[in-house]
């Protein structure tokens, strides 16, 4: 007998058939309340990329309407199978329906940013179920081979990183590696970022339909990995790791396509 696995990427959910609608929320709700409320509901079918509550437009009723996109398209036809016609927070029924806006095939999959990749391992692995290391962290500012010098003038360095990071998830038995070159005001901790994200984009999370959890790992043929006795595994002196905290902090990846959408009659 044929086993059911819906499988999840570490990638911004693009497909529209992730996105379901909520309609008629009512008004005497404070939209934090209403937010809480949805993520609480939604967030038991599975792990949610983005929930936004919204106003509705000024020619309708008074009310709310919230948006909310899964990373699984099977767990976004079940939330809303379960959830239409259902009064969830609220007195009266909810109107809750899947997207049917057409997906948009020029735009590219794009990475998540390293607190949603992050998020994501929560969710379904637990937090004990992956971790991560630094296998190189080196200085390449001078690295002609690499194909990363550039003209600088003798009063300014022009600094860059390069990083490879290591994902492993124990009770799989299973790892993965990503590797990423950070330039200019990024530097190391974005490029030590970007190697861990780059890492989660080769996993995929099988669920199935048993609701155990396997990890299967994309691997590259192509792919050169560094030796665990690499030189320089470790250079992290050249720069003050505060001086660029907060270049990273509120760096999050964005939403591809604009929201609009026709009230329903």
């Amino acid at each position: 007998m044929d086993i059911e696995v819906d499988i999840i990427e570490f990638k911004v959910p693009l497909e529209n058939n992730k996105t379901i609608f909520v309609w008629d929320i009512q008004p005497s709700f404070s939209e934090a309340y209403i937010y809480e409320s949805l993520w609480r509901v939604y967030s038991a079918f599975g792990a949610l990329y983005l929930l936004k509550v919204c106003p509705n437009a000024t020619v309708a009723e008074p009310g709310f309407y919230a948006l909310v996109k899964f990373y699984s398209s099977a767990q976004a036809s079940k939330a809303q199978r379960a959830t239409d016609k259902q009064c969830l927070f609220q007195s009266s029924p909810l109107k809750v329906r899947l997207s049917t806006k057409q997906n948009l095939s020029f735009y590219s999959s794009k990475p998540l940013s390293l607190s949603k990749c992050q998020n994501l391992a929560n969710h379904y692995l637990g937090f004990g179920g992956w971790s991560t290391r630094i296998v190189t962290l080196k200085d390449i500012s001078n690295c002609v081979d690499a194909g990363c010098q550039e003209e600088t003038d003798d009063q300014s360095v022009l600094l860059k990183y390069g990083c490879i990071a290591e994902l492993t998830f124990p009770q799989h038995r299973m790892s993965c590696q990503g590797e990423k070159l950070r330039k200019r005001g990024t530097l190391m901790k974005r490029a030590k970022d970007k190697a861990v994200v780059a890492a989660f984009e080769k996993v995929l999370v099988m669920i199935l339909g048993n609701g155990k959890v396997a990890i299967e790992i994309k691997y590259d043929p192509d792919e050169i990995l560094p030796e665990e006795n690499s030189e320089g595994v470790i250079k992290v002196n050249d720069i003050s790791w505060n001086e660029f905290e907060d270049a990273d902090s509120n760096i999050e990846e964005d939403f591809p396509w604009e929201l609009t959408v026709d009230l329903p009659h």
